[in-house]
């Protein structure tokens, strides 16, 4: 998997031998704690964050490494090929970071931008409610103006981040209809802000997921993101360009552990005496894993590639997700079948990959909300195309996006 080849150069390779290391010296000793204590993991987070790789798409300029989506795309596969959880954490702060790059003015991209890109705050985004789940514009609650500041009243739930976040970028309702949301930047130590439940999840384990709460919490209106009314565009535009391929790269990663994970098995495990590898119905399973896990992968690179170009690709980005999503799961299916009931033993983390797998599912859109919106692009219905609207803010121009750490 390692090398360069049509999308990737040797900043990139070396980035993700950085990372790689990071992750197996790092985060695979920490496994089996996370998994036994099922707490938020406040070290490693922080860790990855004053790496830099929060950065990772933050231009220079700001303090950021200025490597682009393919390069976010390796930083988020490699954490989560030891650990969906931390592959977890890392997406999540950087779909926190989209919002201020997209409809940050000057003076906030100033004030926020260097923070996330040193790991001095790690960022959320917080749109999904109790009640109106991922129907975006049934959501409840509100952002009320008084003079010089907002007042926030509501709940979010499923916050990547939740209990580690350091500032929340919000969408609350101002108004009536679709231009009736509008999106803030909502600092964890403001007055009426608290957090929630954490809730209990399968998997990801380390990984908070949780609950955050607004109680009358006063913001100033300058901590407000675009204009009023255009927090749909926020949390559509996040979603598209960040959301969907951040969590195609964690199922990407997951993808890759399972086809290593199952290949050794097969090679060790003896049976009829003979490596199960080599008997005719494994070789096959192994052999369609290792071809979802390489479509998988080409699918994931090329819409990042082109997001990384300033290319309309919203189509691209929704099947990235879809796939990766779908086929890490057939082939975690596949992988319990050759191991079988040792699949089930937590020591051969097949169980792991199965449910860390499953967490990626539902966020940025199921995968009938991606097939949905792939019958609208058929069918040329398909409504603002994001990555090109914001195109500009996406692109990567090679000089002034060059990387900070690996600057040749």
């Amino acid at each position: 998997m390692v090398g360069t080849d049509y999308f990737t150069d040797e900043r990139h390779d070396q980035l993700r031998e950085e990372v790689r290391q990071f992750a197996e010296k790092e985060v695979r000793p920490q496994v089996a704690r996370m998994e036994k204590d099922r707490e938020v993991e406040f070290d490693l987070a922080r860790e990855i964050a004053h790496r830099g790789w929060i950065g990772v798409t933050i231009p220079r300029e700001y303090g950021g490494m200025g490597l682009g989506h393919l390069a976010k795309t390796l930083i988020i596969e490699e954490l989560s090929r030891v650990s969906g959880a931390m592959g977890a954490i890392a997406q999540a702060s950087q779909l926190g970071v989209a919002k201020v790059i997209h409809f940050g003015n000057e003076r906030q991209r100033r004030k926020w931008l260097p923070k996330f890109a040193s790991g001095e705050a790690l960022p959320t985004i917080a749109v999904t409610e109790p009640e109106s789940g991922g129907h975006v514009l049934g959501m409840t609650g509100t952002a009320r103006r008084e003079g010089d500041e907002y007042v926030l009243d509501g709940r979010k739930w499923f916050v990547g981040n939740s209990h580690i976040g350091d500032v929340h970028g919000v969408v609350f309702r101002t108004g009536k209809g679709s231009r009736g949301l509008s999106a803030f930047l909502v600092e964890s130590d403001r007055p009426g802000f608290r957090l929630g439940d954490l809730g209990t999840q399968s998997g990801l384990h380390g990984f908070s997921f949780g609950e955050i709460i607004f109680e009358g919490c006063r913001i100033p209106a300058t901590n407000r993101l675009g204009r009023e009314g255009q927090g749909l565009d926020v949390a559509y535009s996040s979603s598209i360009l960040y959301g969907r391929p951040n969590l195609a790269a964690v199922a990407l990663g997951i993808h890759r552990a399972i086809v290593e994970d199952t290949v050794h098995f097969a090679e060790e495990r003896t049976l009829y005496g003979r490596p199960l590898a080599e008997l005719p119905t494994i070789n096959l399973k192994i052999g369609e894993m290792q071809s979802k896990l390489m479509t998988a992968r080409l699918a994931a690179y090329h819409a990042a590639h082109l997001l990384d170009q300033g290319r309309a690709c919203d189509a691209e980005l929704m099947n990235s997700k879809l796939i990766n999503t779908e086929y890490a799961l057939d082939s975690a299916r596949s992988a319990m079948e050759i191991h079988a009931a040792r699949g089930l033993q937590a020591s051969f983390s097949i169980e792991r990959y199965q449910r860390d797998a499953t967490h990626i599912y539902p966020p940025a859109g199921t995968s009938d909300v991606q097939r949905l919106r792939l019958g609208q692009v058929a069918a040329g219905s398909y409504g603002v195309q994001w990555s090109e609207k914001l195109g500009h803010l996406t692109k990567r121009p090679t000089e002034t996006w060059g990387p900070r750490a690996l600057a040749s």
